[in-house]
């Protein structure tokens, strides 16, 4: 365990029922042992992107704040087993899934190690990231790039479309 920080998790789907799998995945995180569900965006819908998605259904998106005393690596490997919880199957890049948890931000912390890598790498040119993420804490630094809220109105239109509050 490690001292209490703030951490963010970009949370997605684009099969079955998202917006109840996301609403379950966001009550099983706040279930975790050291780790404290403090905030949550709204959901978003956004097309898939990158290759090999072409016929994919629309992702469900959505970020939550969470405040933790897991290592990073304890709270990726807690991800990865909410993931598993709920089907996730990780065959090809790019596939569809059930449920994909990402950790974007420990912190202010800059981590670059095999298989974790803070802030999550992309984050920044995602607007399904940027947007929620916007919505709830704009002024979050992403070490090295900025401020969400500036980063987020700097992005080109992705399609990304906010559905609930």
């Amino acid at each position: 365990m490690t001292p209490p920080v703030m951490a963010w998790i970009g949370i997605g789907a684009n099969l079955g029922d998202t917006a109840a799998t996301l609403r379950a995945a966001i009550a099983a995180l706040g279930e975790v042992g050291g780790v404290r569900l403090l905030q949550s965006s709204s959901l978003y819908r956004s097309t898939p992107m990158g290759p090999g998605v072409e016929g994919q259904p629309d992702y469900i998106n959505a970020v939550v704040g969470v405040h933790t005393a897991l290592t990073p690596a304890a709270l990726l490997d807690v991800l990865f087993a909410v993931e598993l919880h709920f089907g996730r199957q990780r065959s090809v890049r790019n596939a569809a899934r059930t449920l994909d948890l990402d950790l974007l931000l420990y912190g202010e912390q800059v981590i670059d190690q095999p298989g974790l890598q803070v802030p999550h790498p992309r984050m920044h040119e995602r607007a399904f990231v940027l947007l929620p993420l916007a919505e709830v804490a704009p002024d979050t630094l992403i070490p090295g790039l900025g401020r969400v809220g500036t980063l987020a109105l700097q992005l080109p239109d992705q399609g990304v479309t906010r559905l609930s509050g």
